[in-house]
């Protein structure tokens, strides 16, 4: 008998219930994001959880919009970097400052559950850094920026790193304040990622792929990789980069800085989509 309906089955898929569109019995899956808001809570309807959702989102955006009016004042770039944890984004941050170091001024908010070991790093090369913890919280938020922006010295024409918890899933859904996204999936994850974790791929301007040196010790196909991003977003740029031998990072740094010149140019805050 099915543990969660008592329906007969002995395992948890199987026929499909009025009141539970997203338990589908003898189909091998279940899915519970198939509703308006694309989650499930146990004991609420998808009408609460949109109000809900609006709520919190709208609180979120309009702290946002102030962090992106103050980063527009100051001519800053702002980038948020978001990735599951272990995609090597601190050691690519790491050399991205030591290259930008003497050339173009750059500060880093560093988004962590506990410790500061990322932020200590971040210090050693030179550039300011501020650590924010957010005990059990999964990803940071705008207002979370905002006071760390408060904090932190923001030269004008500089570049602003944001990294986020080590998460794909919670960051997707709220915006920093930045004005680009970009995501990190290194080669020792599977290709599939884009595909699992779509809604964080498909906001992101730009994916790169690290690790680039373990692509002959790994099972990872870097065309398969592309095409499941471009799959989940036609327009996302894919730069291939190695933070360890440097392999790449031209690409990265000749990106970086044609959008920082543009955003100087033009730094207007765009409120968030």
């Amino acid at each position: 008998m099915c543990t969660v309906c008592g329906c007969g089955t002995s395992h948890v898929h199987g026929h499909k219930h009025d009141d539970d569109p997203d338990h589908d019995h003898g189909t091998g899956h279940v899915h519970f994001g198939e509703g308006d808001t694309g989650l499930s809570v146990p004991g609420m309807s998808q009408s609460r959880l949109i109000r809900l959702e609006a709520d919190i989102l709208g609180k979120n955006d309009a702290h946002a919009d102030r962090n992106r009016t103050l980063l527009a004042e100051k001519t800053v770039l702002a980038l948020n970097l978001v990735s599951s944890p272990g995609s090597g984004k601190t050691t690519l941050l790491v050399e991205t400052l030591k290259r930008l170091a003497g050339k173009t001024p750059a500060a880093v908010i560093e988004g962590d559950q506990q410790t500061s070991n990322d932020a200590d790093r971040i210090r050693e090369t030179g550039a300011p850094a501020i650590q924010i913890n957010t005990g059990k919280g999964c990803h940071l938020d705008a207002h979370m920026v905002g006071h760390a922006l408060e904090k932190l010295p923001l030269e004008p024409g500089g570049i602003l790193f944001i990294e986020n918890v080590g998460n794909l899933v919670c960051p997707a859904g709220f915006d920093l304040g930045e004005a680009f996204k970009v995501v990190i999936l290194s080669v020792t994850e599977g290709e599939d990622k884009p595909l699992k974790y779509p809604d964080i791929f498909a906001k992101a301007d730009v994916m790169i792929l690290n690790k680039t040196d373990l692509l002959p010790h790994v099972d990872f196909c870097v065309g398969a990789a592309v095409a499941n991003a471009k799959r989940v977003n036609s327009g996302i740029r894919v730069l291939q980069v190695s933070a360890r031998t440097g392999e790449g990072f031209d690409g990265w740094m000749s990106w970086l800085e044609d959008v920082r010149t543009v955003h100087a140019a033009n730094p207007a805050p765009l409120a968030a989509e």
